[in-house]
């Protein structure tokens, strides 16, 4: 390769970049992009210090929902369809046997450990108390968290409908099934039960706030008195070094 092929070929690229160049400044000078005067979606603190928080997502129910005012109105083939997630473990027939589980009939109204042959937990044998209404609901509900340390490994019936359904069936196996409460009565009854909690909550934390206040009050008296003596004794070395001076 000569020397005048370089220089085209030298040439050649410094024409290219010259004209990549020359296109750019031309470009700009074409086309002129408008400025806004003010942002479109302007920031302000102020503005950010009223925007609404986010809504805090509802906090998970602290134990079952009543299910007294659902009773009356259950539906026993939907409480039938529920116990067959139970009928591997339970029987519900009169005379039936013992599974995994005692034997079912009857249970509303009998004693937590109402199978004489049937081997129960010693939670569930020293429970004491009948299976009403309510504390099936609350058994239904967790059975782990309402016995602990029951044999039930069962993790529970969290819709209120199912546990109404279910032990609505389970009332009707017996021979002389429990009454169902008064809808309307059992609807008043639960609001109020859940109104009494936090007044109990705030009756106990009453004494709870003497009781930090009486020792602060005694820790000032003490400090008080233990201030009176050191006093005492500085004024009696002052007494002391006065005829040496």
């Amino acid at each position: 390769m000569n020397t005048m092929e370089i220089n085209k070929i030298v040439a050649g690229v410094i024409c290219a970049v010259l004209l990549v160049i020359v296109v750019g400044k031309i470009g700009g000078a074409l086309v002129h992009p408008d400025e806004l005067e003010e942002a479109v979606y302007p920031f302000s603190e102020e503005l950010m210090a009223g925007a609404d928080a986010p809504a805090a997502a509802p906090s998970a129910p602290a134990g079952p929902e009543p299910i007294l005012a659902m009773l009356a109105s259950a539906d026993l083939g939907e409480g039938e369809k529920v116990f067959k997630k139970c009928a591997s473990c339970h029987d519900a027939e009169q005379g039936g046997p013992n599974k995994v589980g005692p034997n079912l009939y009857g249970i509303v109204g009998a004693n937590f450990a109402h199978k004489d042959d049937f081997s129960y937990s010693g939670a569930m044998a020293d429970h004491g108390g009948q299976w009403g209404f309510a504390e099936l609901n609350e058994f239904l509900y967790n059975p782990r968290g309402y016995i602990d340390g029951t044999k039930m490994s069962f993790g529970g019936l969290k819709k209120a409908s199912d546990r109404a359904n279910v032990i609505a069936w389970l009332n009707s196996k017996s021979d002389s099934p429990m009454a169902y409460p008064d809808p309307a009565e059992a609807a008043e009854a639960a609001p109020a039960e859940d109104a009494a909690a936090p007044a109990e909550d705030a009756a106990q934390a009453a004494p709870a706030e003497g009781d930090a206040a009486a020792p602060a009050e005694d820790a000032a008296e003490d400090a008080a008195e233990d201030a009176a003596p050191a006093e005492g004794d500085a004024d009696a070395a002052q007494g002391e070094e006065a005829p040496a001076q």
